[in-house]
Order: C-alpha cells, then structure tokens, then sequence
C-alpha cells in the first residue's frame, strides 16, 4: 500500500489495517465526527466525563484516545489522565492539539496487553474504540487488572437504538449518509464505510453488559443517548 492509497481495515479487525486507517484520518476526525453527529459529539463527551467524574489527584486511562479531544475532558478537573491508543497517527494529532496540559500524557498502547502495572488507574474509559479492538474480552480485561479495587470503568460505544422506526432511519443514514459526509469533510470515505460496518455488526446494549460481567466488573449498568445511537456503560472493579 503507498502513502496515499486509502486504508479501509475490515471487520477482522487486523491492527495494522486498524491503526494505518486512524492514522490517514487522524487531522480530519474530530471535524467529520461532529458533522456526521450533527454535533452530538460533544454532547456524548460531556456525558462520559460526567460518568467517569474525575478527582483532581486521582489516575485515570483513557483507551482509545484518539487525538485525546476526551482525554483533555477528563484532565481539565486536575486528574492525571494518561491518553492511550495504539494509532500514532492519532496520538501525535491529539499531542499537537493537547500537548501543553501539564497534567495529560500520550503513551502508545495495545488495548489486548496494556503497558501499565496492576491496580494503576483510579478511572478507566473508552470512547468509540471498543468496537475496533480485535479482542473486545480481552480489552475488558485488560481494563480490570490495571484498575484499583473499587474503581470505575465507563464505555461509550455506538450502540443499537431500541425503538424500530429509528432504527431503521439510523441504519439507512449509516449506509447512505455517513461516508458521503466523511468525503465532503475531505476524510477517507472508505474508512467510514469501515465504522459504519463495524457499527452494524457489534452487539447491543445487553450484550456488551453481559461481556463486562464477564471481565469481572461489578454493578453494571447502562443508559442510552441520543435515542441509543450510543449507550454509556458503567461499573466498578470490586473492592
């Protein structure tokens, strides 16, 4: 592949197809993502650093920063947020943007074999990255081991809206709508295709409570936005 040909990963979920594709769109991400969401975006964001609630002083993870538009979120209420993804395209973006807050770190990672100590963070959250991982189980528990006893996770992740008529209209705009903003927004339309893909076949709410249970995380629980276009998804690592 050369350095212009558009990247399009599939749902195998290669990490190398993954990470190259975010890295091509990294300059332009945030931009396509609030005109495809009409501006949702930062509402979504704010909803996520409202669940994860950071301290100033406490260590929170933020997996699958992207270029750390949440990361920055988080770290405004004085935590120490440390802004992980396994795109160096989208770290050194989010680095360019973000850089000079005192209190953010950048560190590449792999979100199947985090580079961190057990019981490191107070906090851990993923925003729109889950679904991209090739493992998400596997994620999941990542995200356990390196929590303290009676710290929190937070996932926000598209998911499916429970009421048929909307969903069959977001379903439709997904397949007709969203590449063609991505490419007016001067994106790789190719790579949305991709998330639109990867959107439709990932499970629904339920599932991925069920999956979190599973990784051992305790008082699961979750809440639909927008009609359920995403879901935010809480709970605590026992103490």
């Amino acid at each position: 592949m050369t350095p212009n040909e558009a990247n399009r990963a599939d749902l195998g979920k290669d990490p190398a197809r993954v990470s190259g594709m975010f890295d091509q769109v990294a300059a332009g991400y945030d931009r396509t993502n609030t005109a495809m969401t009409f501006g949702n975006d930062i509402l979504w964001r704010a909803a996520t650093t409202r669940a994860v609630a950071p301290k100033p002083g406490e260590r929170i993870l933020d997996l699958g920063a992207g270029t750390a538009s949440s990361s920055a979120s988080l770290a405004r209420s004085g935590a120490d947020v440390v802004a992980a993804d396994f795109s160096p395209g989208m770290l050194a973006e989010g680095q360019r943007r973000h850089g000079a807050m005192r209190n953010l770190s950048f560190v590449q990672a792999d979100a199947t074999a985090l580079p961190f100590a057990d019981a490191e963070f107070d906090a851990v959250t993923m925003s729109y990255a889950l679904r991209n991982v090739n493992d998400p189980k596997k994620a999941l528990q990542e995200l356990y081991r390196v929590t303290k006893p009676g710290g929190r996770l937070v996932i926000n992740e598209f998911s499916t809206p429970p009421g048929k008529l909307f969903r069959g209209a977001y379903r439709l705009y997904n397949d007709q709508v969203l590449p063609r903003v991505a490419r007016v927004a001067g994106t790789n339309g190719d790579a949305y295709d991709y998330l639109n893909e990867s959107i439709r076949e990932w499970p629904d709410q339920k599932k991925l409570s069920a999956w979190i249970r599973e990784a051992g995380w305790t008082d699961v629980a979750y809440r639909n936005l927008t009609f359920g276009i995403v879901a935010l998804h809480r709970a605590r690592k026992p103490e």
